[in-house]
């Protein structure tokens, strides 16, 4: 099987996804309305809410959910064989995940850029909200403490990253400041995404380490700490100033790296040596059902993706409209990592044979990043002649930055939840933006070093929790999203019916996992794998009572018509 195959399978799904399916669902279900006044207009405080080029956004929107998500799931997922993680991949992008964030985006826009915790209040009802929410906070917990994590081990393994990879925040601020003064977006990209390959040259001969112990730290320990005293002050910048211009170069130079896999694949052709199913898995792999559906997120359908739609997107859309290109579009920019990913992982740039990538592919877990990378690389040194060292520099500073831009906005997001809760329970104190950044990153920082010692990696402790809880808040956002749409007399089953595929999955993952912490004895894993099932269960009876009723009203409304 040639890997051409699938990438020619994969890029028909999308075409057919955004030219055919996203038109339908933003004109006939969302009905986007050019007339309708965003809150980046109404609210504009030159601060979060600000109106932005759909391109730019795109870019902050696409960086800041795909993260290394992406690459991690799939490239984790293959174990049980390309074929089934190629269609959950380009499904999933195209029913899933584009209308998941796309409706997101929408419904946000159209309640003030409220955050789905928030919204869930206003369309289901107040218990809903709170619990809603608790899962919200969660997710962005888990996933700053873990990304923190990963960069500063990328740092720590591939010091020819850092260069480049801080560089480049040098260059977008001042882009932010270009951009301001309203020179020309085009040349600014060229130029911006020129200079961040320039020092990434430089820095495949230049790598930065920080000394082995710094003030009792060890150096990725050290890393984490600068990693969150960045993030705190990027949360609270202008989004004009540093995240946008940063995610959007970021955007572009990740479409340069999809251009030179996946031209690398025209060129080379190479075979796939992984198995179409993996019939030799180790005796204690778990169901490929459900699992399968909540190892690949970013890249299918997430939960977190609702959260960035809703949190800093919405308050940046320029008209209703953008939703699509930047909802739906972002989507399948994840989707098409996701699957140039499995071409990496799966071919024979990464083992020329069946047996040497099942030795690589040993168990579920095995390979991951530094599978992507080295197949990555491979695949683009013999597709365009550039030498595997800078290659994989190359790739390495993606993944790094991509996972720096998600650690950004969920610093800014958590900051945006604190304050939310201030507005509802009236503390004067949580409204303010330092005060709650202070308490979002020391909640993070908390968890990595309370947890995890003087190593920083507590994150890591309630990272096994993630899949199903990130894939049920995904089914929660499109409940929000289907009982807003019944409220306005649409069809929701364009939203149910992915909300109830997602539902059972990671329910029946979540009860799986909960089992495998009871039995390991994981008391802490054990009690908040019970908090999210319960909060998923009380939200959906919330929800169904609410759907009840709006069909019994209507209902009663056509009898006395």
């Amino acid at each position: 099987m040639q890997s051409i195959m699938i990438v020619l399978f994969g890029i028909a799904g999308m075409i057919f996804g955004w030219f055919v399916y996203s038109k339908f669902i933003a004109e006939k279900i969302f009905k986007m309305d050019d007339g309708f006044i965003t809150p980046a207009h109404e609210l504009n405080d030159g601060v979060d809410y600000v109106p932005t080029n759909k391109v730019v956004l795109w870019g902050h929107h696409f960086t800041s959910v795909a993260g290394a998500a992406p690459i991690v799931g799939p490239a984790i997922a293959v174990y049980w064989g390309w074929v089934p993680a190629v269609l959950w991949v380009v499904l999933g992008t195209i029913f899933f995940a584009g209308v998941h964030d796309m409706g997101a985006l929408w419904a946000s826009t159209r309640h003030k850029g409220k955050s789905m915790g928030a919204l869930s209040e206003t369309v289901i009802g107040k218990r809903t909200r709170a619990l809603f929410m608790i899962v919200v906070f969660l997710v962005l917990l888990m996933v700053n403490a873990v990304f923190g994590v990963v960069i500063a081990n990328s740092f720590v393994a591939n010091p020819t990253a850092v260069l480049p990879a801080w560089s480049a925040i040098i260059v977008a601020l001042v882009i932010g400041q270009l951009l301001k003064r309203k020179i020309p977006l085009v040349p600014l990209c060229i130029v911006g995404v020129a200079i961040l390959y320039a020092t990434i040259y430089i820095g495949s001969g230049a790598p930065i380490s920080l000394p082995s112990e710094l003030l009792g730290l060890t150096d990725k320990a050290s890393w984490i700490v600068i990693l969150f005293i960045y993030a705190a002050v990027a949360s609270l910048l202008p989004v004009w100033m540093l995240l946008q211009p940063r995610d959007f170069i970021n955007g572009m130079q990740l479409l340069v790296g999809l251009v030179l896999l996946y031209g690398a694949v025209f060129v080379v052709m190479p075979d796939i040596t992984a198995p179409a199913f993996n019939t030799q898995t180790v005796v204690d792999t778990p169901s490929i059902i459900p699992l399968l559906f909540v190892t690949i997120a970013c890249g299918a359908v997430s939960g977190f993706h609702g959260i960035v739609s809703s949190g800093t997107s919405s308050k940046q859309l320029k008209k209703e409209s953008d939703g699509r290109f930047v909802g739906y579009l972002g989507a399948v920019g994840e989707g098409c990592l996701a699957l140039i990913t499995l071409v990496a992982v799966s071919g024979v740039m990464l083992a020329v044979s069946p047996e040497e990538w099942h030795e690589i592919y040993s168990h579920l877990g095995a390979g991951s990043v530094s599978a992507f990378i080295t197949g990555g690389s491979n695949l683009i040194s013999n597709g365009w002649g550039i030498s595997a060292e800078i290659a994989a520099t190359l790739l390495a500073v993606m993944v790094v930055l991509f996972a720096g831009t998600t650690m950004d906005s969920g610093v800014r997001l958590q900051r945006y939840i604190i304050q939310e809760w201030g507005d509802i329970y009236q503390l004067t104190l949580l409204k303010n933006g330092v005060i709650a950044t202070f308490i979002a990153v020391a909640c993070c920082l908390l968890l990595a070093f309370g947890a995890g010692g003087a190593s920083g990696s507590g994150g890591m402790i309630i990272w096994p929790l993630f899949g199903s809880t990130n894939q049920i808040l995904a089914s929660l956002t499109l409940l929000v999203i289907s009982v807003y749409l019944i409220k306005l007399g649409r069809p929701a089953k364009f939203t149910l019916i992915p909300m109830s595929f997602v539902l059972v999955m990671a329910f029946f993952a979540g009860l799986i996992k909960l089992v495998e912490y009871y039995a390991q004895g994981n008391w802490l894993l054990v009690s908040l794998d019970i908090v999210v099932l319960v909060v998923s269960v009380l939200v959906m009876l919330e929800a169904w009572s609410v759907i009840t009723r709006l069909r019994k009203d209507n209902a009663t409304h056509k009898q006395t018509q």
